[in-house]
């Protein structure tokens, strides 16, 4: 089936009826138009029971035809305008984000829902299908891929006039895995409990690492001082550093594509400044003095010169296997960005300022990575009593502040 991108728009249908007795469906209806591109004269048709029938097809193939839908392709399954439509859903979009989309479209949505016509799926089938693919176990970021797919699949035949509203636009299912976020026994585990631990950490992935590089432990530590992502070091040049005030202007992020590593904006496509702290100054310092003057050479490469990525990381130090030994299993190359925002946390950095080193969109982002730890909560406690105690000094007769007024 054509796209509908190439389909001509406003194409003028000669219709006609043409009533046949003696049989079952006696009223044939017939559109003709002629294709702009090729010239030729085409035609469809189809059998109704009653003349109201037949009438009111032509008028649901007119109107395709005003919008520019291809007048065979009137009130397709979702699987069909899908596929004929896909590429115009998702224009704008990255190859990095196109290719998890398409995988949940033919791996979910399609297997799902594919077999329904556009004005079939409704939200209710839309929230089984969600929770469905919750029950089968499948991730939060594999469902998110999923629906969004859907929902801008939707959000074009709404625009084309097939369906009055988008159904895919479901709230609530998040709170299935919130619910299971809530339920871990120590919600702090997704971050580094203190310097040493990171310390530690660093050298093990060098020791672990091919000629046991060096670069890879500094990648490590300014990550997790920094609260960035892999891709946000990985893309760091010398002029992205002021050296006089130790602030980090964080500019792009080198991260996968169809074609290898490629150099784009940041994640929020802003960019931001974070701080530098003491712990980490020496380490850019050198980096910067190797960089030489050149102000587009990179902060931080491979062994080899090249670029870095999480998977890069992970491969090149046996990532796994060292938290693993280390008895942190669950630590990922992303909690160093989960682990340098609790920290700023802990530190009292507020919750405004934490969000722009962060460079999240909504405070409710940045909260996730708020979890207090035990000193926190017990100096809450220690601030409750105090409030609450009775002030020190000799005690006042009764009334005495009555007098006093």
């Amino acid at each position: 089936m054509p796209h509908i991108e190439r389909l001509p728009v406003a194409v003028a249908l000669s219709p006609d009826i043409e009533y046949r007795p003696g049989r079952v469906r006696p009223h044939r209806a017939r559109v003709r138009w002629v294709d702009p591109h090729t010239g030729r004269r085409r035609s469809l048709s189809r059998s109704h029971r009653t003349e109201e029938e037949a009438r009111k097809w032509i008028e649901r193939l007119g109107a395709a035809a005003l919008r520019g839908i291809d007048p065979a392709a009137s009130n397709p399954t979702l699987a069909t305008y899908g596929e004929a439509n896909m590429g115009l859903a998702l224009r704008g979009l990255e190859p990095k984000t196109t290719d998890p989309y398409l995988a949940g479209w033919r791996l979910r949505v399609v297997p799902s829902l594919g077999h329904l016509c556009l004005p079939m799926v409704t939200n209710g089938a839309v929230d089984r299908s969600v929770y469905g693919w919750i029950a089968d176990g499948c991730s939060r970021s594999t469902v998110k891929n999923s629906l969004a797919v859907l929902v801008r699949v939707m959000e074009q035949a709404r625009r084309d006039g097939l369906i009055q509203a988008n159904p895919a636009q479901v709230r609530g299912w998040q709170r299935e895995y919130a619910r299971a976020e809530d339920e871990l026994d120590d919600p702090r585990s997704l971050a580094l409990p203190d310097w040493r631990a990171l310390t530690t950490l660093a050298e093990a992935l060098v020791a672990r690492s091919h000629g046991e590089f060096p670069g890879w432990g500094e990648v490590v530590i300014f990550a997790a001082c920094t609260a960035a992502r892999i891709g946000e070091v990985s893309g760091v040049r010398v002029r992205d550093i002021d050296p006089e005030r130790w602030i980090w202007t964080v500019r792009r992020q080198t991260t996968p594509s169809p074609g290898g590593l490629v150099d784009k904006r940041t994640k929020g496509k802003v960019a931001r400044r974070v701080p530098l702290i003491e712990e980490v100054r020496p380490l850019v310092a050198r980096r910067l003095l190797a960089a030489g003057s050149d102000p587009d050479a990179r902060l931080f490469t491979g062994p080899r010169g090249g670029r870095i990525a999480t998977a890069v990381l992970r491969d090149a130090t046996h990532w796994d296997e060292v938290v693993t030994s280390l008895g942190w299993e669950h630590l990922r190359r992303h909690d160093l960005r989960h682990t340098g925002l609790t920290w700023m946390a802990d530190a009292g950095v507020p919750l405004h300022v934490l969000r722009k080193i962060a460079g999240h969109g909504s405070l409710a982002t940045t909260q996730r990575y708020l979890h207090p730890d035990l000193r926190s909560i017990t100096e809450a406690g220690r601030s409750l009593s105090a409030h609450l105690s009775p002030p020190v000094g000799p005690a006042q007769p009764p009334g005495a502040t009555r007098r006093m007024l």
